[in-house]
């Protein structure tokens, strides 16, 4: 059974970067090898949870400027899986989760940055979903329970954001990480091992630093999402930091 995945998306240089980060994002593709892909991106906002449905190639959408030439060269044509997006909408429908259809959007980069390191040839089918930032933390666990049973049929669903994620706070050059963004993951991972579901949906009033590691919750949601849809032991993948705090803790669930 394939796991779901929170992988954070970081910098957009995350496609072209060779790091630790990378490395181990290259490493999944020989782990996991699915049929077809799900991913909730942080850079993909709406009211109503809305599929990508369709069977054609996707743009490769620049939501960034300011970077390398190089990363505007990249494409990541990727296909989607109208079927696919069928069944999803119908399981959302029979929760009773609003949800609507979308046949033009190309992938952000919270997907293709991701998907260009992991599943470099572009081979597999991609359904994206967007995520509404605003729903509470229950919500979108509910959204992901909806997928359980996916990694079942050889499908990988991806919650795709950053726990901490400041643009503020981040300092160019720092090799290590500020404490108030260890202390954030840390309470995180230890609340996620206690399998303490309550703490966690409440974690803006008892989390540590919660207020500067997510001054806006649209990057963390998807990590709910990723909880909820899994059926596997929460496991860390990855963990490291860029510019002083940009977390690129990862897990499987």
């Amino acid at each position: 059974m394939i796991p779901s995945l929170f992988l954070a998306h970081g910098s957009p240089m995350t496609a072209i970067e060779d790091n630790e980060y990378t490395s181990f994002l290259k490493g999944l593709s020989s782990k996991i090898k699915p049929k077809a892909i799900v991913i909730f991106t942080a850079h993909w906002e709406s009211d109503i949870l809305t599929i990508s449905s369709s069977d054609e190639t996707y743009d490769t959408i620049y939501d960034f400027g300011g970077f390398p030439q190089e990363l505007y060269e990249i494409k990541y044509p990727a296909k989607g899986s109208g079927q696919l997006a069928q069944i999803l909408k119908g399981k959302f429908e029979q929760k009773g989760i609003a949800v609507r259809e979308d046949v033009r959007r190309g992938l952000d980069h919270g997907s293709w940055t991701l998907l260009y390191q992991m599943y470099p040839a572009a081979d597999i089918p991609v359904v994206q979903i967007s995520v509404n930032p605003y729903l509470e933390p229950e919500k979108q666990f509910e959204i992901g329970e909806t997928l359980k049973g996916m990694g079942k049929e050889n499908i990988l669903v991806i919650g795709s954001g950053v726990t901490v994620h400041n643009l503020r706070a981040i300092k160019w050059g720092q090799q290590e990480p500020d404490q108030w963004a260890v202390d954030f993951d840390d309470w995180l991972i230890d609340k996620i091992k206690k399998e303490d579901l309550k703490s966690l949906f409440k974690y803006e009033k008892q989390a540590p630093n919660a207020q500067i590691a997510v001054p806006t919750p649209e990057h963390f949601m998807p990590f709910f999402i990723a909880m909820g849809s899994g059926e596997t032991q929460p496991t860390i993948l990855h963990r490291s930091y860029e510019l002083g705090n940009l977390s690129y803790l990862s897990m499987q669930f």
